[in-house]
């Protein structure tokens, strides 16, 4: 039936002039053909879609027959395969550029990742070969494909372990190199465009510009969203580890891309401090350049050391510090334990290279100086992965080495005030003792840590946040570091030197912090006594209780 609706149709468009055919014979042939082909009249249907009188019903509506035939392709066990095979290269060949385009996309969609990867292997070589035949008119259409691709990318699982990355379980790898061959005439074709047009057409710094190609755009929309997504899910393994490793050869191409086709790398990664706060086209960049991308490349560069030789040496440890902050930030106020773990890989690379006790107080004025070590402190606290905890822990005290000393006596008293942890200001006050210790140290004083100075920061340590009624066992890390602390002042710095000032001030934190300490270890003992009596006694009640229902007592005796 399907057979005699498809040769009706056929024979009555071979009688038409041109392509102009009604949508009644459009929806005729495409159903029928359809039908044809899922019924296995797959032959029948070659020898039409060959037939040089149909040549132009196939260059109209051949496109339609795809869905069925990519089926087939993908099945790869139907009889009829090399039917369908040589039919769809065929359309291929014959059908407009457009059509094809539309067709080919509408299969690639696809939310099992089996299908995901055997749709991509199928369909990537095809779509680069339609896109190659717009010629000039291909930038958007190959925008649109390349999202549609990076999209498909994003619903495969990603390798976790080195074991599953070399035996690509999950067809990533596969897909990601595939994807390369695809975009790879692209670029080059960019890098050539880029060339002709010359520097002019580049703003300062390599950001783009109104003039520049529009397939150099296309290709850093799609860089950019490669950064972010899978790029920024999966973790490199490095050469020592694995050393042939796809994903790290598919991101080491992505910064290629991103250099080839004009795009600045020191300038990307460091778009933070570049960027003005009024600038026209400010949302734009915004879109353009997500921070979430930036993010993942200044990890690719600083961590895994891509693309490392486009950096010059000209920049200090410090401005890379700087640039960075804010990926880190970013990375940071993530929920999914890699991009916490990225996040602390790149500020602990960017702290590394700096020097002990050298970031001077004034960079404490720059909001993410600050605003980092809050991220890191929540990353300290509340997450729930022990190993990034402890993690947290050590880039937290490797950034607090690089200040000098004034600036650790700001740090340390802003976290006092804005912390609100009694772990980490128990950290802290650790950290207050050892700063002390160093400035006592014969040839190593300082005016920070002793005499006035020292003052204020002591009168912070010696408090207790709600006075008596402080709950001390919620700030017992807190107390027990500053009593420590107190001891080590007493013993350490003799009242004939009193080079802290803490036998000037001794009476004060007597009145402000012993005697209320005292106070609320008196009302915790006695609230705990009371506690303490109240279960005995209903301890001794329900055991009296279950006496009585068991008959011990009668209820003359009671």
């Amino acid at each position: 039936m399907a057979l005699e609706q498809l040769s009706d149709v056929v024979q009555r468009c071979q009688a038409l002039p041109g392509d102009g055919y009604s949508s009644e014979e459009h929806d005729v042939f495409t159903t029928a053909g359809r039908t044809c082909i899922e019924e296995g009249h797959s032959p029948q249907v070659l020898s039409i879609v060959l037939d040089e009188k149909n040549q132009n019903l196939i260059r109209s509506l051949g496109w339609n027959l795809l869905p069925p035939l990519i089926q087939v392709l993908l099945k790869k066990e139907d009889k009829h395969l090399p039917q369908c095979l040589a039919m769809f290269n065929h359309l291929m060949e014959t059908c407009r550029p457009k059509e094809l385009l539309i067709g080919l996309l509408e299969q690639l969609e696809h939310d099992d990742p089996d299908g995901i990867a055997n749709r991509l292997h199928l369909l990537l070589s095809p779509l680069q070969k339609v896109l190659l035949s717009l010629g000039s008119r291909k930038a958007s259409s190959l925008g649109m494909t390349l999202s549609s691709v990076l999209d498909q990318l994003a619903k495969l699982p990603v390798p976790g372990t080195k074991e599953q990355e070399e035996d690509d379980i999950f067809s990533l790898c596969r897909c990601c190199t595939e994807l390369m061959e695809f975009v790879r005439p692209f670029v080059l074709e960019a890098r050539q465009s880029g060339r002709t047009q010359g520097d002019s057409c580049k703003s300062l710094g390599g950001l783009g510009g109104d003039n520049e190609d529009e397939l150099q755009t296309e290709l850093l929309k799609f860089c950019m969203k490669a950064l972010s997504q899978p790029l920024l899910e999966v973790q490199l393994r490095d050469p020592d580890t694995l050393p042939l490793s796809p994903l790290r050869a598919f991101a080491t191409e992505i910064l290629d891309i991103v250099s080839a086709i004009g795009e600045s790398l020191p300038a990307l990664v460091f778009l933070p401090l570049l960027k003005r706060k009024q600038v026209p086209g400010f949302l734009e960049e915004e879109v353009r350049y997500p921070k979430t991308s930036l993010a993942s490349l200044a990890h690719l560069v600083f961590v895994h050391h891509l693309a490392a030789g486009t950096f010059p040496s000209v920049f200090s440890p410090v401005f890379c510090l700087r640039g960075n902050l804010e990926h880190v930030s970013l990375l940071l106020s993530r929920t999914e334990d890699l991009g916490l773990q990225k996040g602390l890989e790149l500020y602990e690379k960017s702290l590394v290279c700096v020097d002990n006790n050298s970031l001077p107080a004034d960079l404490l004025e720059i909001k993410t100086f600050l605003t980092v070590p809050q991220d890191l402190i929540k990353v300290m606290t509340l997450c729930p992965t022990d190993v990034l905890r402890t993690k947290g822990l050590k880039v937290f005290q490797l950034s607090i080495d690089k200040f000098d000393t004034e600036a650790k006596y700001r740090f340390f008293q802003y976290l006092l005030r804005t912390s609100n942890h009694s772990g980490v200001e128990g950290y802290i006050i650790k950290n207050i003792r050892n700063q002390i210790d160093s400035a006592l140290q014969p040839g190593k004083e300082n005016a920070w840590f002793q005499g006035t100075h020292l003052m204020p920061l002591l009168r912070k340590v010696f408090s207790l946040p709600d006075g008596p009624e402080t709950d001390l066992l919620q700030y017992m890390d807190r107390v027990m570091e500053s009593l420590n602390l107190l001891r080590y002042l007493v013993i350490r710095d003799k009242v004939t030197e009193n080079q802290t000032g803490v036998w000037t001030e001794l009476y004060k934190i007597e009145d402000t912090f012993m005697r209320p300490l005292r106070v609320g270890l008196n009302m915790s003992r006695a609230h705990y006594e009371r506690e303490l009596q109240d279960t005995r006694e209903g301890k001794k009640k329900a055991k009296g209780q279950a006496r009585l229902q068991s008959g011990a007592f009668s209820p003359d005796i009671l």
